[in-house]
This record gives structure tokens, C-alpha cells and sequence, in this order.
């Protein structure tokens, strides 16, 4: 299985960026829990948001209101959409897939398959 995300690059502050992660050998994909995390340069990586195959979608109080997470079945791929960015939000960003089909939490440990990041730098 590959979880392959794009989208990321340098943009200024109040902008926006869509964050695609395209996922590749599973046969059942739209079952599994997936999420986002990011990790910020000196910091501990953060779960951001996750989705359920019901499309429940759950999101960290530092994400809610300006982070979305929505994905298409068809095409096998996460997104992630961030308004209005400020100079906290550069980060590297992952997706992940859960070990199950459940969204237990946005603890990393609980999820066992991880993209390669995508870097998002916010520039004022």
C-alpha cells in the first residue's frame, strides 16, 4: 500500500492550499479511517483531522473552523483544504491510514500507514 500527498508549497499568509494524498494498493481504501497530522519544525507531530468511510469527519481544536478533510472513493484520494493560513500553520503535512476502519482518535499510534509529507510554508 502508498499514501503519496501533493499540494503542499510556499504561500502567503491568508491564503489557501489544497493538500491531496493518493492512495494506492488497497482493496478496500474507502473503509479505512484516514487523517492528516503535520509536524512544525522543534515540534511533536499533531493530529489535525481525521475521516471515517461515513465521511464523520473529527478535527483538533487548533484546526477547526479554518481545516477541512473530505475525500473521494472514486479516485482513491484524502484532501485537505486550510483557509486562511498564518506563519503557525508551516509544517510538513502527512496523511495516514488507521489499522482499522475505526477513527478511534487522532493519536498517531494509531495509525500504521504513512505518506512521505507534502511541505506547506506560510510566508507573511
Amino acid at each position: 500500500v502508498e499514501l503519496v500527498e501533493s499540494g503542499g508549497g510556499s504561500v502567503q499568509a491568508g491564503g489557501s492550499v489544497r493538500l491531496s494524498c493518493a492512495a494506492s494498493g488497497y482493496t478496500y481504501w474507502h473503509y479505512y479511517c484516514m487523517a492528516w497530522f503535520r509536524e512544525a519544525p522543534g515540534k511533536e507531530r499533531e493530529g489535525v483531522a481525521s475521516i471515517d468511510r461515513y465521511s464523520t469527519t473529527r478535527y483538533a481544536d487548533s484546526a477547526k473552523g479554518r481545516f477541512r478533510i473530505s475525500r473521494d472513493t472514486a479516485k482513491n484520494t484524502l484532501y485537505l483544504e486550510i483557509d486562511a493560513l498564518n506563519l503557525e500553520d508551516t509544517a510538513m503535512y502527512y496523511c495516514a491510514a488507521a489499522r482499522n476502519y475505526v477513527c478511534f482518535s487522532l493519536d498517531s499510534s494509531d495509525y500504521v500507514n504513512w505518506g512521505q509529507g507534502t511541505q506547506v510554508t506560510v510566508s507573511s
